[in-house]
C-alpha cells in the first residue's frame, strides 16, 4: 500500500473506516493489535475516564503508522477466530470497549466486544 493510500484511507471519518475494516478483516480474516516489549497489547482510557478500550487495525501498515506516534509498540496480528472466540469473550469479562481503527484525527468507532462479533459475522456471511 503507497502512503497516499494509507493516508486517503486514514482520512475517512470513524464510520467509513469502521466499514473499511469489517471488510478489510473479512477478506483477510485477521485483526491488528499492538504490543509493547513485554508483549502486553495497548490499552487506551479515554480522556474523561469512564471508557478503556482495545484500539484494531485492519493490517500492520495502519497499525505501524499509530504506533509511530511514541512508546515503541509493534503491530501483531491475531486470527479472526482467535480473536472471536478468546479475545472478544475476555474483553467483555474485563469490561474493554474495542476501539475500531484509530485515524489520522485520532476519532474511532467504539464499541462493546458483542457488537464487533456480530458486526465481524455479518461481514463475513458475505463471503
Amino acid at each position: 500500500m503507497t502512503n497516499e493510500e494509507l493516508t486517503a484511507i486514514l482520512e475517512l471519518d470513524g464510520e467509513e473506516r469502521y466499514d473499511y475494516f469489517l471488510s478489510q478483516v473479512g477478506e483477510e480474516r485477521e485483526i491488528w493489535i499492538l504490543v509493547n516489549a513485554e508483549n502486553r497489547f495497548l490499552k487506551i482510557a479515554a480522556d474523561d475516564g469512564d471508557v478503556e478500550y482495545l484500539p484494531v487495525w485492519p493490517s500492520a501498515d495502519f497499525a505501524a503508522e499509530y504506533a509511530k506516534s511514541g512508546d515503541e509498540l509493534t503491530p501483531k496480528s491475531l486470527s479472526l477466530p482467535d480473536f472471536l472466540n478468546k479475545w472478544i469473550p475476555g474483553l467483555a469479562k474485563d469490561g474493554l470497549d474495542i476501539g475500531v481503527f484509530p485515524g489520522l484525527d485520532k476519532t474511532l468507532w467504539i464499541t462493546e466486544p458483542d457488537e464487533l462479533r456480530r458486526d465481524l459475522q455479518d461481514e463475513l456471511s458475505n463471503f
